[in-house]
């Protein structure tokens, strides 16, 4: 799955980190990283936000269901575009 336009890390990595089973970033060249890591989490975390302050697209893997489902909520979610709340 894909997701586009996070502008708020911290809340995406609630969100994986809500997640039961594995979930992955793919690189661009094809390898998998599991964003459960906290290592993993500061190497993305750096090199995604080094010339950029927003995540334009992100491919991930979800092995469970249920945090693919979560994931997907995540990315239609007013939290991952917090600017937009009027409320």
């Amino acid at each position: 799955m894909k997701l586009y336009n996070i502008n708020s890390p911290e809340e995406f990595f609630k969100v994986v980190d809500q997640c039961k089973g594995t979930v992955e970033l793919v690189s661009t060249q094809g390898d998998r990283l599991n964003l459960k890591s906290q290592l993993t989490k500061y190497i993305t975390i750096t090199s995604l936000f080094s010339d950029e302050s927003i995540i334009s697209e992100l491919e991930l893997v979800a092995y469970d269901p249920e945090d693919a489902t979560l994931l997907m909520e995540y990315m239609f979610s007013k939290d991952k575009h917090p600017e937009s709340d009027t409320q």
